[in-house]
């Protein structure tokens, strides 16, 4: 059999549905996969065994490229040619239920009233039941799981083995590691400033854990805020900007990730390392909490159908809670 899976972003999104795979395969190890992907975000995919091909669109520079419209469809088309018996639509939107419906003829995604666009649900000849609220962990394992027939329990789930692969990363990680001391990653950005957690807390943090404090960025700004918080601790190191191969392999051999609710946070959780995640305007149920896998929720109540942005409440999280946390979580 072959199948392939159309989860095109985000980051943390493509992670949570990633840690499938691995259950699909114990339940069909013939089975062939494949994943549809933006091209920004292939790379979180690579190295994975239980993939055979990745293959990737760039919707996102349509946006400023209208030319190149006919060349994407052109290459979407040609996924056809793998000739699928079955196409999964994890995302649940009408762009990806679209490229299902080019690729496939057996399409496969959440039904109308588990997906936030409904009319995506038009395109599937298989739907799949998962309420909009449950936890999206759960949420992605039912889509990829159901429509072949077997479910992925929670059980399963805490269980996993890891599943974020990386070869020839960049060397520069391993002179940012210490030996002496435990290694701490800060994931200090997001896509919302409102998700993003105060930068003078993080240095706290860091004063009063006392160990060697990585701050991992990927924009100018948030390089900004990295190397003003350097300033403020000698603690606290800015790492080179990263692939995501390397960032993969600099999280895998971290003792702990503190971070926003945000893409490179959710790696830890896939790699099986110790993380607290941080919220404020968006809704715990987008993580699984483990022994090793902690949560902090700021106070505000959050409708997981309707975010708001302007929701900056993250700021109010008590920076010893994190400490206290973080002391349990390293043992200190």
């Amino acid at each position: 059999m072959k199948i392939a899976i159309v989860k095109l972003s985000a980051l943390g999104d493509i992670v949570h549905a990633m840690v499938a795979l691995q259950f699909i395969k114990a339940h069909c190890p013939a089975i062939r996969i494949d994943w549809i992907v933006e091209e920004r975000f292939a790379e979180i995919l690579k190295h994975n065994p239980d993939i055979d091909n990745i293959l990737t669109v760039n919707l996102k520079a349509l946006k400023t490229d209208k030319a190149g419209i006919l060349a994407q469809f052109k290459k979407i088309r040609s996924y056809r040619n793998n000739h699928y018996d079955l196409v999964i639509d994890a995302q649940g939107l009408i762009k990806s239920a679209v490229i299902a419906k080019i690729i496939g003829k057996r399409i496969a995604g959440f039904n109308a009233d588990s997906v936030r666009e409904k009319a995506a649900s038009w395109f599937y000849n298989i739907k799949v039941h998962s309420p909009y609220d449950a936890n999206t962990i759960d949420r992605n394992a039912t889509v990829l799981s159901g429509p072949l027939g077997f479910s992925i329990t929670r059980e399963q789930i805490l269980n996993k083995k890891p599943f974020l692969s990386f070869d020839n990363e960049n060397p520069q990680i391993y002179d940012h590691l210490a030996k002496d001391r435990r290694n701490i990653v800060f994931v200090i950005g997001s896509t919302w400033d409102s998700r993003n957690y105060p930068a003078e807390k993080f240095v706290k943090i860091a004063e009063a854990l006392q160990q060697n404090c990585l701050v991992v960025w990927g924009s100018g700004q948030e390089k900004a805020k990295a190397e003003w918080m350097a300033t403020q601790s000698g603690l606290i190191k800015v790492v080179p900007e990263l692939d995501l191969n390397s960032l993969k392999a600099l999280i895998a051999n971290a003792d702990l990730l503190i971070g926003n609710d945000t893409g490179p946070t959710h790696m830890a959780w896939g790699l099986n390392r110790p993380s607290i995640t941080l919220f404020g305007p968006t809704p715990v149920s987008r993580v699984y909490q483990t022994e090793i896998n902690k949560v902090l929720k700021s106070a505000s109540i959050v409708n997981p159908c309707k975010l708001d942005k302007r929701d900056d409440s993250i700021k109010d999280i008590d920076e010893r809670e994190i400490i206290k946390q973080a002391k349990f979580l390293l043992a200190l």
